[in-house]
């Protein structure tokens, strides 16, 4: 079988990491960019003989690809991923999938009725450390406590960046549909309520958005959980990166390393890098005191983000070729964004939201 022709739609940081992945891995070829201002973008070696579009429709059309990678801003996630599996091509998004729950689940069924792969961005799945972190996580007992933040003091590009992202979405749905989906893959329990708050520091950003959230969610098991996330120059660098579980028999914590301490928190490999991590059990002795002393695991696999970005489309290549079931990759994902949708109806309404 020749390569799977790629059109990568988007070229922000995200899309430019995947385009990049594409052209390393055997078995894909990008024939097409589109972005707004594509003549101004200045493309590295790799990409410079694709061809190039402004619009997505004309490029879908152009080109016929095998393969649509969106990477755009999220109000066109689910109306890009729809026309793109109808007119045959498998799909790798960006999160979150949709803006809301209900074309989340247009696009999903969508990849059911076509027969198309749909594959979409939750980075932190093919980490190997955060995947230890979590099969680590089921063996604590039942409920669960989650504790997870991902606060980002950011400025210059970074802070531009965040300024862009909240044009449309606040920090607790971009960010939180990665560490909600955490939660999830280690209870597998229902949420059954959100509630959250946020506050709007900065001006900078439309009205009625809120650059810094916490959410908390119940689950019909009994675990709860909560998430933090907040975006700006005002942001403190104290305790941005908390990722704890909690359970009867102990718990399981990321965390940063002393050589780390130079490592800022707008930092986009800072996102995923975990450096160690940390169990502690919690049974006791004859004495009363701990019966084991606290394990620390080293995380020697540790690939940068684009090496992550790498291992997402070598996982969709696989999908297609395998013909894997996505099923529970496309359900998990409509159940996080549920859920941080919920949280952001919550700071908007203040009110509990029941699932």
């Amino acid at each position: 079988m020749g390569a799977k022709r790629v059109l990568v739609v988007g070229l922000g940081s995200m899309g430019m990491s995947h385009a990049l992945a594409y052209d390393r891995i055997e078995g894909f070829e990008v024939v097409g960019l589109c972005t707004r201002g594509i003549a101004s973008v200045e493309l590295p070696d790799p990409l410079r003989e694709a061809a190039r579009f402004t619009s997505f429709d004309e490029a879908l059309a152009a080109l016929e690809p095998d393969v649509v990678s969106i990477n755009t801003f999220s109000d066109t996630h689910a109306p890009y991923a729809i026309k793109a599996m109808e007119a045959g091509a498998h799909v790798f998004v960006e999160k979150p999938l949709a803006d809301t729950a209900v074309e989340a689940r247009r696009v999903v069924d969508t990849a059911h009725r076509t027969k198309r792969k749909l594959v979409i961005g939750y980075i932190l799945r093919h980490h190997p450390s955060w995947i230890k972190f979590v099969e680590i996580a089921k063996t604590l007992g039942t409920p669960q406590v989650f504790r997870m933040n991902l606060n980002q003091q950011s400025s210059g590009r970074a802070w531009d960046a965040h300024k862009r992202l909240l044009q449309s979405l606040s920090p607790i749905v971009d960010c939180g549909v990665h560490y909600v989906d955490v939660m999830c893959q280690i209870t597998r329990a229902q949420p059954r309520q959100v509630h959250a708050v946020g506050a709007r520091l900065t001006d900078d950003m439309p009205d009625g958005m809120y650059n810094y959230g916490h959410l908390h969610i119940t689950f019909d098991d009994g675990s709860v959980g909560w998430y933090e996330a907040g975006w700006g120059p005002m942001m403190s660098e104290t305790a941005y990166f908390v990722k704890d579980v909690i359970g009867p028999k102990g718990s399981v914590s990321i965390v940063m390393s002393e050589t780390a301490g130079d490592v800022k928190s707008a930092d986009i490999n800072a996102h995923t890098k975990t450096n160690q991590i940390l169990l502690h059990h919690s049974a006791l002795g004859p004495d009363g005191k701990f019966a084991r002393a606290d394990e620390r695991i080293g995380t020697a696999d540790e690939p940068d983000h684009d090496a992550l970005c790498e291992r997402e489309q070598r996982f969709l290549l696989q999908a297609i070729d395998e013909d894997l079931d996505l099923t529970d990759h496309m359900n998990d994902a409509v159940k996080s964004l549920q859920i941080v949708l919920a949280a952001d109806e919550a700071v908007r309404t203040g009110r509990v939201v029941s699932l």
